[in-house]
């Protein structure tokens, strides 16, 4: 099993002068410790199952490349990009952009964004639910063409580009796209038909939601074993001894599912004993697994 870091939350008690030093010693110890990815939130205000709104947050993009910056080796991500808060040449420019600075470590992590108070307070493009979910899934045409080519026009319903031209080509010999989100009918069949990852919650119900993928996988003549299957959890406190132990044993039953990697924040990410914790005890006794 591997592991992702995701930082959702900026809030750490500093000063805004503060936080580009604290965010790269933590990217660094990261990058040391043996995560697999470090991810970031794509909001502009935190979301309340972090905080208030006017809580710190840093735009996802120039994060990511500040992150690159000061990691060799983990693997750059958002989760996930709203899609309709950057037109879809742009995105894939961006992406592309991080892979060839960042030397192959990009990935595209993209959903159909849900997120309205912060959109309609900073004035972000923010249609009905069918139409983002349709610009979803004309997005992910799109990029995966910009980023594999070959060059040439997109006339769509929502976007018309005279010329996908993306120069330089990504490093990365395929940009990863990674698809959050567990709809039934709309999400998990576009994983099917055109994602390299998925990303579930965990969940009563996430062994269902992957059979639900199975199930729209065999529809559209795809390979199940092939999409890495992802899963956001909750790593808490763990330089709790006790809570170390419950870590790896969740983390083992995710593994049992068929889950590959695990995406999670933890608490006290600012106390360098966190992340030395995952280096020498969750790490490698999750890559057991």
């Amino acid at each position: 099993m591997k592991l992702g870091l995701h930082i959702s939350d900026f809030t750490w008690g500093l000063s805004a002068d503060q936080l580009a030093p604290a965010l790269a010693r933590i990217a660094r110890d990261a990058d040391e410790a043996g995560f697999d990815r470090v991810s970031v939130m794509d909001h502009v205000w935190q979301i309340a199952v972090h905080g208030p709104p006017e809580h710190e947050m840093l735009e996802a993009y120039t994060t990511l490349g500040f992150l690159a910056a000061h990691t060799s080796r983990v693997k750059l991500l958002t989760l996930v990009t709203g899609v309709v808060y950057r037109e879809p040449g742009l995105l894939a420019k961006i992406v592309t952009t991080l892979d060839v600075l960042s030397q192959g470590r990009a990935m595209l992590g993209i959903g159909a964004a849900w997120n309205e108070d912060e959109s309609r307070g900073l004035g972000l493009f923010f249609p009905p639910m069918k139409e983002r979910f349709e610009r979803l899934e004309e997005a992910l045409v799109i990029c995966r063409q910009m980023f594999d080519g070959p060059e040439g026009a997109h006339a769509g319903k929502h976007y018309t580009l005279g010329r996908t031209l993306n120069n330089p080509r990504p490093v990365s010999p395929r940009v990863p796209i990674l698809i959050g989100g567990s709809g039934e009918k709309k999400t998990l069949r576009f994983v099917a038909k055109y994602a390299d990852s998925c990303n579930l919650f965990a969940g009563p119900d996430i062994a269902h939601k992957l059979e639900v993928l199975k199930q729209h996988c065999a529809e559209v003549g795809r390979d199940y074993d092939e999409i890495e299957k992802t899963v956001v959890y909750r790593y808490g406190t763990v330089t709790d001894g006790a809570r170390v132990d419950q870590v790896l044993e969740e983390l083992a039953g995710l593994r049992a599912l068929g889950f590959s990697v695990a995406h999670g924040g933890v608490k006290n990410l600012a106390d360098p004993a966190t992340l030395a914790t995952f280096r020498d005890r969750i790490i490698p006794e999750a890559a057991k697994l």
